[in-house]
């Protein structure tokens, strides 16, 4: 029963988590509103869920630890806690990328409780008090301005604990990786890698000039000479690859990335001599299985467990993955491919990736370049990452030692990692507080009027007449043979015109006389007045067209005869009366 249990479980975490990377890049879609994102968010939080009860109680069944329960319910209350924190203390935060940590997390606990539940309970404090620590990273980093002017304490704070582990650091696995402090074994790369991001996003915000790249550039081979010289590779890889880009995307110049792989690949060949490290695992990526009592015991036993689960996995507890050596570390992917299956493994990939992309286009939407070059490095830093853990797992690459973040067992990489995401949802909402000042001046300008006219809004049509035919909230001129409110008038058909122009706001006693004054002008052939102290509109057809001047005299000269006339008590009606000979202005 149990086996027959186990096995159709695993075809329901698997569409479990399908369903859940769909959403992923489903709710990316630039067709997709709100609502339907954040309807798309809590599906995946459903599915979450689901995957996570589902796994657990295969492991009971199989098991009949009593202690998996309880361990069950505190991971529930540990991510409820995660998504109600940021949605009380950070509503505009990226609900993708706390969803995505949370799934991963939860993977992570499954696949290392099935592993080793001692390991997984030591891993999950560790994810409680890192997940208390890094809480209030992004408020400082959206609020906090000063960071950028750190650059040389970036600098020496790298350095000096690189050198401290180069000198005093434990061995591990050939490479001086940690130092303890209390008992508690630390990796200080999984930190500097962070500072190393933040010193070269200060150098560059500050110039791109050639000196300033000869500057950067000294104090980046340093970090990496001196990751080199502790054997830890696979660290120096990736902050080698986090400041080419960084420096590619700052200074547009591709003859500097090139150049810099290029003494990249010509440092990979003199470390393959220097060091036997870097021999033995290039042998080992080679031909596993010639060297497979050897150098090779790792990687072919990691491609045996892929092989042997397949596309849809053998199940929980039903495999062998404790045979690949380290694991909980360095080949975690293995025991999730041969376990949860192939599709399961390629939908994990999918969801890092959709957390890769996200860093990027946050990286891209930024304004301010210095917390763009930060969020393109921390985005570098974890997607280059990922490739070195898997490829190395799959063969793809010689193994390099690196962790995969948020799943593989291990308190720094695990803590580093949840400050990178910190990091980044800090810039989210820094993003989206941009956005929104942009935005509030012109939804002020567009803001409708509250209660039909009433109170602070527009004045609506059928009451410019009591306005004096002024808008009194914006300070538009209404003519004064303006409609009321009803059908609109067709320009053309004899209704008369309503043309809304800027004008100051008058007393009722000026507009009285405006009013007087149009009609008067009406009647000699002009049109109404815009306002007091503008000039006067003709009718179409009464001024000269174009720029000509009649021969009897400028236009303004004529417009003064007219005038005189008028002001003599000469009308048309007059005219034909007494025989006068006055120009029709009509």
């Amino acid at each position: 029963m149990v086996h027959l249990i186990t096995e159709l479980s695993k075809y329901t975490m698997i569409l479990l988590f399908a369903l859940y990377t769909w959403q992923c890049y489903s709710a990316l879609g630039k067709g997709v509103d709100a609502e339907e994102k954040a309807w798309k968010f809590q599906k995946q939080v459903f599915y979450m869920y689901l995957f996570h009860l589902n796994a657990y109680a295969v492991l009971y069944l199989s098991t009949k630890n009593q202690d998996l329960l309880k361990f069950y319910l505190a991971q529930v209350l540990f991510f409820a806690a995660v998504q109600v924190s940021y949605g009380i203390f950070y509503r505009r935060v990226s609900k993708l990328v706390v969803n995505n940590m949370c799934m991963l997390m939860c993977i992570g606990f499954v696949v290392l409780t099935r592993l080793s539940y001692e390991h997984a309970v030591k891993q999950f404090v560790i994810a409680i008090v890192s997940m208390v620590a890094t809480m209030l990273i992004p408020y400082f980093i959206s609020r906090w301005k000063f960071v950028r002017s750190l650059t040389w304490m970036y600098a020496l704070a790298g350095i000096t604990l690189l050198g401290v582990v180069a000198v005093l650091g434990a061995v591990s696995h050939g490479a001086k990786l940690s130092f303890s402090v209390a008992g508690i074994a630390v990796q200080p790369s999984e930190f500097i890698k962070i500072i190393f991001v933040f010193f070269v996003a200060s150098m560059f915000y500050e110039s791109t000039g050639f000196i300033q790249v000869v500057k950067a550039t000294v104090v980046a081979a340093l970090h990496v000479v001196i990751l080199v010289l502790s054997k830890d590779l696979g660290a120096a890889l990736i902050f080698f690859i986090a400041y080419m880009v960084m420096l590619y995307v700052a200074t547009r110049k591709f003859y500097y990335f090139a150049g810099g792989l290029a003494c990249g690949a010509a440092a990979s060949v003199v470390a393959y001599f220097l060091f036997s490290h870097v021999r033995v695992r290039v042998v080992a990526w080679q031909d596993p299985l010639a060297v497979f009592e050897r150098e090779g015991n790792q990687i072919s036993n990691s491609l045996f467990a892929i092989g042997t689960g397949g596309w849809f996995g053998m199940g929980l507890n039903q495999g062998m993955p404790y045979k690949i050596p380290e694991v909980k570390q360095d080949f975690i992917f293995s025991a999730i491919a041969e376990e949860l299956g192939g599709i399961f493994a390629v939908c994990l990939i999918l969801v890092c990736v959709s957390c890769f992309l996200m860093f990027l286009n946050i990286a891209m939407q930024m304004k301010d370049f210095f917390y763009k070059l930060v969020a393109l490095g921390l985005g570098t830093i974890y997607g280059f990452q990922i490739f070195l853990s898997i490829g190395g797992d799959i063969k793809f690459i010689p193994s390099t030692g690196v962790t995969l973040p948020l799943v593989s067992y291990g308190g720094s990489s695990l803590l580093s990692t949840l400050i990178i995401f910190a990091i980044i949802q800090g810039l989210y909402l820094l993003r989206e507080r941009g956005e929104e000042e942009q935005e509030s001046p012109k939804k002020a300008r567009k803001k409708p009027a509250a209660g039909a006219g009433q109170g602070r809004g527009r004045t609506p049509r059928k009451n410019l007449a009591d306005a004096g035919g002024m808008d009194p909230e914006t300070g538009w001129q209404h003519r004064a043979n303006a409609v009321s409110a009803g059908e609109p008038p067709r320009p053309g058909v004899g209704s008369p015109r309503v043309i809304r122009e800027p004008g100051p706001i008058v007393s009722p006693e000026l507009r009285e006389i405006e009013l007087g004054l149009s009609r008067e002008l009406q009647e000699i052939g002009f049109e109404d007045s815009q306002t007091i102290g503008e000039a006067p509109v003709r009718r179409s057809g009464s001024r000269p067209a174009g720029d000509a001047v009649p021969k009897s005299g400028s236009w303004k000269e004529q417009e003064g005869k007219k005038r005189l006339g008028r002001k003599g008590g000469i009308s048309s009606h007059e005219k034909n009366i007494h025989g006068t000979k006055v120009q029709d202005f009509d």
